[in-house]
């Protein structure tokens, strides 16, 4: 029986060899098609395991608490015929309240503005973070050696201290140590004890958090910041002025267990809604929930891609049917002979499969090797973009930035399931071709010229 199946095997490569144009061009179908469902997984995963660590970063065990601007509809507004206070968001009672719930066992707030951050004649729009020492670990900022974050000593003494993000830092002091110098934010004097290392931008998550961009960042303690800025963000205009009154920003509300989060993100909307019954200022944020929306995108995403790509497998099945049918044709006569020899049409039906089941299985070997290439070949079109497309721009698009973010990562699941189904289609597009060979009248076969 082994005897029989080798020799089998080898006269159908030995047919095959006879047409190596043509038996390669038909196997090209199935090399591509799949290549392309190994690189198209492979660019879904990679850009699910990005939104899924940018989620992550976010902490799994973490609810943030933030406050969104509501629509201008004068409901939340005090003003007259030059001025206007838009007062929304959290507020301090609401953060006594969450602090009070029993799951929760660390609460971190804090409050952002935009100011001009200005050292000698160099000056930098950047996002003014009064927090505490917690903010640091919570969205994993790393320093860089020599400085320090915020302490408790600086929140109770109100100190006059600032960290500076490491792109802040690179515009304000291109040639010189940060470290003690004096930066001025809103003319008020601040010194610099510490820059964070450089940390990638967060992508905007849902409706309610916005991407940020930690590089830009001046940290202050948030005590300081009440009482140097108030809780008035006034913005002036010719003639004009208007301002928003915003007491908190943000509160990040660490949970002991995964298993509490969202029960207790349930808790944290109703303390929250009791002073905030009309208006819908803010938005509570449960990575947790974000994480598992992920995964379930992640499944539509790649069925989507894999069906897509399944659609090129199966025109190079079609192929593979064209040049078997051609070939029955041209090996009509040795067919008839065959027969006439005493195979049965069992043989014959074997014989044709076997051929383009080789076919098939050597291209879905090549499309598999190519499609392991996939990050390489990402790689080097990064470079390639990076370096002819994107270096005479004079900036970078968010269209880009996800581009050259993104890191395709080959599912080691897909190769055995595109292989299996390059030999599927070879064996399905390949019965028919197989039956009709078999099929031959051999003395009409043998009349074949």
């Amino acid at each position: 029986m082994n005897t029989q199946f080798f020799r089998t095997v080898r006269l159908a490569i030995k047919s095959l060899l006879l047409h190596k144009l043509r038996s390669g061009l038909t196997m090209l179908g199935i090399v591509f098609g799949v290549f392309s469902v190994i690189a198209m997984l492979a660019i879904g995963e990679g850009a699910s395991s990005q939104a899924q660590r940018q989620v992550l970063e976010l902490g799994a065990t973490n609810i943030i608490v933030r406050s969104v601007k509501p629509p201008d509809d004068g409901e939340n507004t005090a003003s007259s015929s030059n001025s206007r206070v838009l007062r929304y968001g959290l507020l301090e009672k609401d953060y006594r309240l969450l602090t009070a719930i029993p799951t929760i066992t660390q609460t971190t707030p804090m409050r952002e503005i935009v100011k001009q951050a200005r050292y000698q004649h160099r000056q930098l729009n950047v996002r003014i973070v009064g927090c505490t020492p917690e903010y640091l670990t919570i969205n994993h900022l790393n320093m860089a050696p020599g400085g320090r974050f915020l302490t408790g000593h600086d929140l109770d003494s109100l100190e006059n201290v600032c960290v500076v993000g490491s792109q802040a830092a690179a515009v304000l002091f291109p040639y010189e140590d940060p470290l003690g110098k004096i930066v001025q934010l809103e003319n008020q004097a601040y010194q610099v004890i510490g820059v964070t290392n450089e940390r990638t931008a967060s992508a905007a998550i849902g409706g309610s958090m916005s991407g940020q961009d930690y590089n830009k960042d001046v940290y202050i303690p948030l005590t300081t910041m009440k009482v140097r800025f108030g809780i008035l963000n006034v913005q002036r205009s010719a003639g004009s002025f208007s301002a928003e009154q915003i007491e908190l920003s943000q509160v990040t509300l660490q949970v002991a267990s995964k298993e509490d989060v969202i029960s207790t993100a349930e808790v944290v909307r109703e303390s929250v809604e009791r002073n905030h019954p009309r208006s819908k200022d803010y938005a509570v944020v449960v990575p947790l929930e974000l994480l598992k929306q992920a995964d379930q995108i992640r499944y539509i995403f790649n069925f989507v891609l894999g069906s897509i790509a399944a659609i090129s497998l199966i025109v190079g099945g079609i192929g593979i049917m064209n040049i078997m049918l051609a070939t029955v044709t041209e090996r009509t006569r040795e067919i008839g002979i065959r027969r006439a020899l005493g195979a049965k049409r069992s043989d014959i039906i074997n014989q044709f499969l076997t051929e383009t089941i080789v076919l098939s299985g050597t291209g879905g070997l090549v499309g598999i090797f190519l499609g392991l290439m996939t990050p390489v070949a990402f790689t080097g079109l990064k470079f390639a973009v990076n370096q002819f497309v994107l270096s005479g721009s004079s900036g970078t698009s968010d269209i880009s930035r996800i581009f050259l973010e993104m890191q395709p990562q080959v599912a080691i699941w897909s190769l055995p399931i595109a292989f299996g189904i390059s030999v599927a289609i070879g064996v399905i597009f390949g019965v028919y071709p197989a039956r009709s060979a078999a099929r031959l009248d051999p003395i009409e076969a043998l009349r074949h010229e």
